[in-house]
């Protein structure tokens, strides 16, 4: 079946709701666009583009390969799309989770973080490096089970399209029902905050619901507004920077820490690991706030 790609369909709905975005902030008198920040997300966007029409050739391959394999023959029946949309689903929050707590992955998936504004341009400051990374891998198994190539790569391209709305502040809470099934631009600035409270929390796709299963749902609370960014904002806006600067990082911190347990530790545990106990990951800033919340 020759299914569309729903991102380039999406392409002229991205300009349109960008720039209705900014006549809205203007309007309200709450515009947060910085020429510099949106113009290093597009780049960044156009560099995702540019180099994903190489190693999409090759995801592609490893999936049709994996796809021989196939344990059962789904096909392109009604409920396929209904079967793909939960089990992609699925696989991007295991994947978005784990971009984050395995800093081999978080390397890749930092820049999109790196953005101190929230707005519909920081859904295009996308990776250079996802390839490199690895964290594909984690939709083969879809073509394990029988899920075809192409309608793999439909459901993917559905969720990256949907995903673009939510990186707004210009909508607020939506009601309750759709707060509860779905991601919306509110749990998502949760995920894109560097508060303590919502450190390295709803890592949604589509469905909000993998993250209240799995324990990583946190709301977004008007007393405790959303700053962005990262922890240790790295305050540039060269794209080459933004792409590069975690890899650099860990190398260093691989090369420095002592010993096999070091190095891996560098490599694979959380962003923010270190050998001797002193690093300051997610879990223990979050720790150190929830103390200092007692106090």
């Amino acid at each position: 079946m020759d299914l569309p790609d729903p991102v380039q369909l999406g392409i002229p709905a991205f300009i349109v709701l960008i720039l209705l975005e900014i006549a809205v902030g203007k309007l309200r008198g709450t515009a947060r666009f910085e020429l510099r920040d949106s113009a290093a997300s597009l780049l960044m966007g156009l560099g995702n583009v540019a180099i994903g029409t190489v190693t999409g050739i090759v995801i592609l391959a490893a999936t049709v390969w994996m796809h021989q394999f196939a344990l059962f023959d789904i096909g392109y029946q009604w409920w396929a799309f209904v079967l793909i949309f939960f089990a992609e689903d699925l696989c991007y929050y295991l994947f978005h989770r784990w971009s984050h707590e395995v800093r081999w992955l978080w390397c890749a998936h930092v820049n999109h973080h790196t953005s101190q504004h929230y707005n519909l341009t920081t859904a295009l400051r996308q990776t250079w490096t996802g390839f490199i990374a690895g964290g594909w891998l984690i939709w083969l198994p879809l073509a394990l089970i029988g899920f075809p190539p192409a309608l793999i790569a439909f459901q993917k391209g559905v969720s990256l399209l949907y995903q673009f709305w939510i990186h707004t502040e210009a909508i607020g809470r939506l009601p309750r029902p759709i707060e509860w099934f779905f991601n919306t631009p509110s749990h998502h600035r949760v995920h894109h905050a560097t508060n303590p409270r919502y450190l390295d929390r709803n890592y949604a796709g589509i469905l909000i619901i993998w993250d209240r299963m799995f324990g990583t749902f946190v709301p977004e609370e008007k007393s405790d507004p959303c700053h962005y960014g990262v922890v240790k904002q790295i305050g540039s806006f060269n794209p080459l920077r933004i792409a590069f600067h975690e890899w650099i990082a860990m190398l260093g911190d691989a090369w420095r820490n002592p010993g096999l347990r070091g190095t891996l530790g560098a490599l694979f545990g959380p962003p923010g690991w270190r050998a001797d106990g002193s690093g300051r990951t997610s879990a223990v800033i979050r720790a150190e706030w929830q103390n200092n919340q007692k106090i």
